[in-house]
């Protein structure tokens, strides 16, 4: 599908290159941590990786494609509360797990999605530490593409009883109410990994079934999202809120409250509807 205004498979490729780019300069910081210059802000810590992949991907981003038309919403660049008046909207996580970057799990990720009125049309999620990336096109499937630039299709697929789905969850950041709800749900096991764009890869890669956030004090933002997105559900999995609606980016407000449940589950549906009834038994207790 080529858009009317722009080709996306064009705006793709833009993508793939700069993400390698950034991919490089994240993994160069990764190996050196000797000058990290981390400072703690509200939303957690943010090094200098962050911001070195963030000025090169803004930078290259704006140089290709200009701002008249391109919005950019990066993490490391946010403020205020308006949404941009563009329909076109980048929007960037130059450095998804910051946390685990730091702690040196290699459990960190690249996003960048490109939003057309509020939904994903383009999507690049990239492991530096696997040397892989995984992009997609709006109808036009998920791929995997190594450092040697091999490009294969990648497809989930679930025909597990719910009992043995495995559940794909941070080692950390779950207040009470998250762990009672994950608690009650019909899980076999849990596969822990950092960021959200490693655990939409390993419901790719078939090492879980299942990946859900639920708001509490805090909340997931739209760079978190926009692009594991698209891979998932380029890739035959579902992503949506907990009441089945789509997820919107670009509204004003980043954060993306409530309960969001991505799988590759054909009882993605059903898994939704539980997680509202046992928040609501919850709630009520």
């Amino acid at each position: 599908m080529n858009h009317p205004n722009f080709d996306l498979s064009a705006l793709n490729d833009t993508a793939r290159r700069v993400g390698w780019g950034a991919m490089a300069i994240l993994h160069a910081h990764y190996q050196d941590q000797m000058d990290l210059n981390i400072t703690d802000k509200k939303d957690g810590p943010v090094t200098s990786a962050d911001l070195a992949a963030n000025h090169y991907i803004l930078e290259n981003l704006t140089a290709a494609l200009g701002t008249d038309h391109f919005g950019y919403l990066s993490e490391e660049t946010h403020q205020g509360s308006e949404p941009f008046p563009q329909d076109w909207v980048w929007i960037i996580d130059p450095l998804d797990g910051t946390r685990d970057f730091i702690d040196r799990t290699g459990e960190y990720a690249l996003h960048i999605a490109l939003t057309y009125r509020q939904r994903p049309l383009v999507a690049i999620v990239g492991i530096p530490e696997a040397k892989t990336l995984y992009f997609a096109i709006k109808d036009q499937g998920c791929y995997r593409e190594s450092s040697s630039g091999e490009v294969t299709p990648i497809t989930v697929a679930s025909d597990k009883k719910d009992q043995d789905l495995t559940l794909v969850v941070s080692r950390t950041h779950r207040d009470r109410r998250f762990q009672d709800l994950i608690e009650r749900l019909p899980f076999g096991d849990r596969h822990y990994v950092g960021s959200v764009g490693g655990k939409i890869v390993a419901i790719l890669e078939q090492k879980a079934d299942v990946y859900i956030s639920l708001s509490g004090k805090s909340a997931a933002k739209d760079w978190d999202f926009a692009a594991p997105e698209l891979i998932l559900t380029e890739a035959g999995g579902q992503f949506s809120h907990f009441n089945g609606e789509p997820l919107r980016y670009n509204r004003g407000d980043v954060c993306q409250w409530g309960g969001i449940l991505a799988s590759n589950h054909a009882r993605h549906a059903q898994l939704c509807q539980q997680s509202q009834e046992i928040l609501a038994a919850i709630d009520q207790s």
